[in-house]
């Protein structure tokens, strides 16, 4: 990671109320692992629905960024399929979908341990440059 992306509210280590996420590369997929705590909820023992969108967020975008390019999200789209609960370990898995001209089509979804899906996220991701970073 760039230094200058070290405050980065989803990635970033030098923030200390960041979510300071951590990913890996696997079988064509970008994943990181979450833990909500009592601090990320909205109503009582269910994460917050915007911070749930910035893991999203985070893992999709971030697969492009992995690939080498600067890219930024140009569109977002979540669906929440159940309360994601605070306390349980989420996975946050992106796979790219498509390419057109310089814009990545990115899937994501966040499950929990037992493997029940809470939200799925779609993103169009804009590369700034034609050359990688």
């Amino acid at each position: 990671m760039d230094q200058k992306d070290q405050w980065c509210f989803g990635c970033g280590k030098e923030n200390p109320i960041g979510l300071q996420l951590e990913f890996i590369e696997k079988d064509e997929s970008y994943m990181t692992t979450f833990v909500p705590r009592p601090e990320h909820q909205g109503y009582d023992g269910i994460m917050h629905g915007g911070l749930v969108s910035t893991i999203l967020d985070e893992v999709m975008a971030r697969y492009i960024h992995k690939k080498g390019f600067n890219a930024v999200t140009a569109r977002l789209d979540v669906r929440f399929r159940q309360p994601t609960p605070i306390g349980k370990k989420l996975t946050a898995i992106a796979r790219i979908t498509g390419k057109r001209g310089n814009m990545y089509e990115v899937v994501g979804e966040i499950m929990l341990p037992d493997g029940t899906i809470t939200a799925q996220g779609k993103a169009t991701i804009a590369v700034l440059e034609d050359e990688k970073t």
